[in-house]
């Protein structure tokens, strides 16, 4: 399958299934900003369930491509994101080997919401060891190419993901709990021993 995804903040189980199951994946960089998305916030397990994180986008934009939106960096939300995640997973057993990298890209150096978010996907990815084809699209089509399945709308947090199949709870061996789908998978590396050190450039097929 060659799956067309729209690009995330901090993407979650669903996503990461879609993408280790795909053949090749294309981002659309050319299509519209979708407010109330997964595109400007995700979710994170909490002592006290699922907590959302938002980042937010100045509203100077309009109906802008999702390349040209602007975060607004007034409010310093990376501080309020980054005070949630050591909260809830600063006593996980390897926190500390991803906290450095997760912090340098939550620093208030991006403009872009777009570029924030291919940061953060390159480091999933690398903290992963998953190995895809990941490309960007280079022009906007409504109904893609024969071949290409269109998943930009696939995954919302206003629609319950009971209806869709990409992916299913389980146990994590580890955590001792359910992987809920709407979480952001990447946070359950802190749980888990990284294979081989961390590296600064990002995976092959990442760009």
């Amino acid at each position: 399958m060659k799956a067309l995804l729209a690009l995330h903040y901090l993407p979650n189980l669903e996503y990461f299934a879609i993408v280790a199951q795909a053949e090749k994946t294309i981002l659309e960089k050319h299509g519209q900003y979708v407010k109330q998305s997964y595109r400007n916030r995700c979710y994170i397990n909490t002592a006290n369930g699922p907590h959302m994180m938002v980042v937010p986008v100045t509203d100077k934009h309009g109906k802008a491509l999702m390349r040209e939106v602007h975060i607004d960096n007034s409010t310093r939300w990376w501080d309020n994101h980054w005070r949630a995640v050591s909260s809830a997973y600063g006593k996980a057993p390897f926190f500390e080997h991803y906290a450095d990298g997760l912090r340098g890209i939550w620093s208030g150096r991006h403009q872009s919401l777009y570029s924030l978010n291919m940061d953060l996907l390159s480091f999933c990815l690398q903290s992963l060891q998953l190995s895809i084809t990941l490309t960007e699209s280079t022009s906007y089509q409504k109904s893609p190419n024969d071949g290409i399945t269109d998943l930009r709308s696939a995954l919302s947090p206003k629609n319950p993901h009971s209806g869709r199949e990409y992916y299913s709870p389980v146990p994590h061996r580890f955590l001792a709990i359910s992987l809920h789908p709407t979480s952001a998978y990447w946070m359950y590396c802190f749980a888990r021993a990284p294979m081989r050190p961390m590296s600064s450039n990002p995976p092959s097929g990442v760009i």
